[in-house]
């Protein structure tokens, strides 16, 4: 048997100061794994010990071509010799580009920049109150299990009652209704009711994706009643459904669904591919109104959304991902991995218990903690005793509440290299018993 070398002195002093400082100085708001990593190469990154894991988290959802891609920082160093900020007081190129790489993707509207995904929704919010305004309307429905963002109106229009705790009383305006339920959104509608906001694929409520049927009767409702429909894409979005967006994915080939748009759509995550960047679309026109032209100056605003270097980066990574027909290999490969994980399903069914999700948004639903009798013993759940196992065996997951795994690759992952991850997954769950 080979011998397993004990990592130097060294090594163990270096995970252990990193970890000192973060106890020391950073806010301990994560419940971070004990896992200190050094450095990445497509989707492979290793630790302070030198160990390998394979990346299928992605830093949920982020890495959309892996990590340290060459042309990537190439992009970013060639932006940054001309031109790293100015404020959005002036034009600059990249920006323009990159707004007209996600219009042509979608329809005919504009596009706002901010930094991340919570910020993305927050001028969604605000787009809707201007919207209804003078009629006295501001409410917002959203789903039950949905998320989207830790500011506080985040954490309000996010159906998920632990991430509020601590910080009440909420922002007004919002209210949840059931996922996929049709009837519960007509029903719920109230004269202050000026919006619905979904996600296409629920990423932190469970890996559900919204079905064509509740899409498309949302439309109809929005079109009824006057309001707008809007999309948190922040997860689902960026081609990791195997289209540009989830629901243009989920709506492939359903009768009377040629012509179903959005009034608005935020996004973040896979859209600049690790570096920080996030925008909203918001469609031309809706209801009668000139949709993309309520915010007009002075009423919305920030200082480091859609700067040259972020929207260099973000246009670069539109180039890779049509040149690369990214968007392809993600609908050929993400139905072969649903495939191989429902197989997985069937094989471990005391463990595993179905399945989920679409293009490189998927993962394993699994069995209620106390029923595997590996977990029984711990009070953690399902989905994080099963992460650090795949940790042990050097793999990166990410958890979904208490019983879902999800898998968040890089849109280039090669298919040998997601065999590899499944294989490891699979000892996994035999292990388990």
């Amino acid at each position: 048997m080979k011998e397993l070398l004990t990592p130097p002195p060294i090594v163990h002093n270096q995970h252990a100061e990193i970890r000192e400082l973060f106890n020391r100085y950073v806010v301990p708001s994560y419940g971070r794994f004990d896992l200190v990593l050094d450095r990445g190469a497509g989707s492979y990154v290793w630790d302070v010990s030198g160990k390998r894991y394979l990346d299928l988290g992605g830093g949920i959802a982020v890495c959309a071509l892996g990590h340290a891609n060459p042309e990537v920082t190439e992009a970013l160093v060639e932006q940054s010799r001309r031109l790293l900020h100015v404020s959005n007081l002036y034009y600059h190129g990249p920006q323009g580009r990159l707004a007209e790489h996600i219009v042509t993707h979608l329809a005919p509207g504009k596009v706002f920049f901010a930094n991340s995904g919570a910020e993305a929704n927050e001028g969604l919010y605000k787009v809707a109150r201007k919207f209804g305004h003078d009629e006295g309307r501001f409410e917002i429905l959203t789903a039950i299990n949905s998320f989207h963002g830790r500011t506080l109106a985040g954490i309000a229009a996010t159906g998920q009652d632990k991430v509020k705790k601590g910080f009440e009383p909420a922002v007004a305006g919002f209210r949840h209704i059931p996922f996929n339920d049709l009837k519960a959104a007509q029903d719920a509608v109230s004269p202050a009711t000026v919006a619905i906001l979904i996600e296409g694929i629920q990423g932190e409520g469970g890996l559900t994706p919204a079905t064509a049927e509740y899409l498309l009767g949302l439309r109809r409702l929005c079109d009824e009643k006057r309001m707008l429909l809007l999309v948190d894409a922040v997860q689902c979005g960026h081609f990791r459904s195997g289209r540009y967006q989830s629901f243009q994915r989920i709506l492939e080939g359903i009768p009377g669904a040629e012509t179903f748009q959005a009034d608005g759509v935020s996004m973040a995550k896979s859209l600049g591919g690790g570096f920080p960047i996030g925008a909203f679309w918001v469609r031309q026109e809706s209801h009668g109104v000139a949709l993309a032209d309520l915010l007009g100056p002075g009423t919305h605003g920030t200082t480091f959304g859609g700067t040259p270097l972020g929207c260099a980066v973000a246009n670069r990574i539109f180039e890779i991902i049509e040149r690369d027909h990214l968007e392809q290999h993600v609908r050929t490969t993400g139905d072969w991995l649903k495939s191989e994980l429902e197989r997985l399903a069937r094989a471990y069914p005391v463990s595993v218990k179905s399945a989920r999700g679409l293009g490189f948004m998927q993962g394993l639903e699994l069995q209620a903690r106390e029923t595997i009798p590996a977990f029984a013993g711990s009070e953690k759940p399902a989905s994080l005793q099963m992460v650090n196992r795949l940790h042990e065996a050097g793999v990166l997951t990410i958890p979904s509440g208490n019983q879902v795994v999800r898998l968040l690759p890089a849109l280039n992952i090669p298919r040998a290299q997601l065999a590899e991850g499944l294989g490891i997954i699979e000892a996994t769950l035999k292990s388990l018993g």
